[in-house]
């Protein structure tokens, strides 16, 4: 198996392209330029979803092979159900185009996900945000950059705000009335509307927002929406947790991150996870 700098190299390459596929539509580019949405689940599925997924997927398995790697998409994970466990040591997660509600508005706030699980944890991760035309990359003890075209410098995280001072990232979309009671019920009530979860952490790592929350409820975020942000937020010195605060586990055979989950620029993490938790008590009485 190639080391993981090269492994990064290509995934890198590869996210720097999807990038470019993505706004190819986004921007009416494309040879083929109709999105052709269909709803899946009540989500919302378009050509650039597939193209990408087709396009990672193809170049990934190309360069890697599929004797080490196991390769889930979401575009494609609905076709795999197995009947039986499978839990390959080393698994590529991605999201070719996650915030495809944002696509379609043409908010901007769209990323594409590229992660590498080792065994439960990511090890490798790559969002590229296209619009922004910037890449953040991670490796897990290696640390956090962002690439434009000029480069990439590294990212260290960073704050000594107030806890009042904070300011929380939110979906324009995904809200249900728990999350709505807990976020009004938080010390730090300046928020921040950001579509893709990729393009929320993004926010944090810029410094433009400082905690994210995700509360499930009917359903819940899937691995690819979280593990690539998961690593580029944390390498940089960020925490991402259950509000319990322990970590969170990929390739278990449940692709769902139920419960509530916390990220944040690590300051203040362990009082927001647990007034969280005090907040949904109040809920439940």
């Amino acid at each position: 198996m190639k080391d993981l700098q090269e492994i990064l190299a290509i995934a890198r390459e590869v996210g720097w392209q999807a990038a470019d596929i993505l706004r190819s539509y986004y921007h009416g580019t494309a040879k083929d330029p109709s999105l052709n949405v269909q709803y899946q689940h009540n989500e919302p599925v378009t050509a650039a979803d597939v193209a990408v997924s087709q396009y990672i997927l193809e170049k990934l398995q190309a360069a890697l092979g599929n004797e080490d790697f196991a390769y889930i998409s979401e575009e494609t994970y609905k076709s795999r159900r197995d009947a039986t466990p499978y839990n390959p040591t080393w698994v590529w997660i991605i999201d070719p185009l996650d915030g495809t509600r944002d696509f379609i508005d043409k908010t901007g706030d769209y990323a594409v996900h590229i992660a590498l699980i080792k065994e439960t944890r990511p090890v490798l991760a790559v969002v590229a945000v296209p619009e922004a035309e910037k890449l953040y990359y991670a490796t897990k003890g290696g640390g956090t950059f962002v690439e434009t075209h000029d480069g990439s410098i590294p990212l260290h995280l960073s704050s000594d705000k107030r806890v009042e001072d904070l300011t929380v990232v939110v979906s324009r979309s995904h809200r249900n009335v728990r999350l709505n009671y807990l976020l009004q019920h938080l010390p730090c009530q300046n928020q921040k509307a950001v579509g893709s979860v990729g393009c929320k952490i993004a926010a944090i790592l810029e410094q433009q927002a400082d905690v994210y929350i995700s509360l499930s409820h009917k359903t819940a975020p899937k691995d690819w929406d979280i593990a690539a942000p998961e690593l580029i937020l944390t390498e940089a010195g960020g925490k991402f947790t259950h509000f319990d605060g322990t970590l969170l586990q990929y390739n278990t055979g449940d692709i769902n991150q139920w419960g509530g989950l916390l990220a944040s620029n690590g300051q203040y993490h362990e009082i927001l996870c647990r007034e969280a938790e005090r907040v949904l008590a109040l809920t439940n009485d």
